[in-house]
């Protein structure tokens, strides 16, 4: 099984987020993760799309997307050549024994401690998939009260992504 992260540029309009996990649930695919918000453009909004799959049914997924009238532009964000990241958000039941040792883990992650009471620790950490998920392995060991995740949002590195062609469709 496959796993692609695609970068949607689509329409920032009512219903297209319905259409695009429309079209993965009438195949019987299965979203990993999707993130969507306005560009730097508010007639656009950029999607990130993680799916697992057969190489042939990730690549049908692509041509299928790319027929929705709201989508104007795909980019498949290869691992070397993209930068990703996620938001994760922990809180961690926490006293006076573990405190310690809990905030020891945050900073070497570069963990944000972002709320403190005499019972938790709540944490925010931004990073890759696998950093994110190194750091909740090593909390394993206390207990995770409450845990969510934003999902991966990306974008290509440099500017041999085709911005250029972006820039056209933009600036019309």
């Amino acid at each position: 099984m496959s796993k692609v992260v695609l970068s949607l540029l689509v329409d920032n309009q009512a219903g297209v987020l319905s259409r695009v996990a429309g079209l993965f649930s009438r195949r019987g695919y299965n979203i990993d993760s999707l993130t969507v918000g306005e560009t730097e453009n508010p007639g656009f909004s950029r999607m990130t799309v993680v799916a697992s799959g057969e190489p042939e049914a990730l690549e049908q997924i692509e041509k299928q997307l790319s027929k929705l009238i709201d989508v104007v532009e795909i980019q498949k964000l290869e691992r070397d050549a993209s930068v990703t990241r996620e938001l994760l958000l922990v809180k961690v039941k926490a006293n006076d024994e573990n405190r310690h040792k809990i905030t020891e883990i945050a900073d070497i992650f570069r963990a944000k401690i972002v709320d403190v009471s005499k019972e938790s620790v709540m944490m925010e950490i931004t990073g890759n998939t696998t950093k994110l998920q190194a750091f909740v392995d090593l909390l394993d060991n206390f207990e995770i009260q409450q845990l969510v995740r934003t999902g991966v949002t990306g974008l290509p590195r440099g500017r041999a992504d085709g911005a250029e062609a972006f820039d056209s469709v933009i600036n019309e």
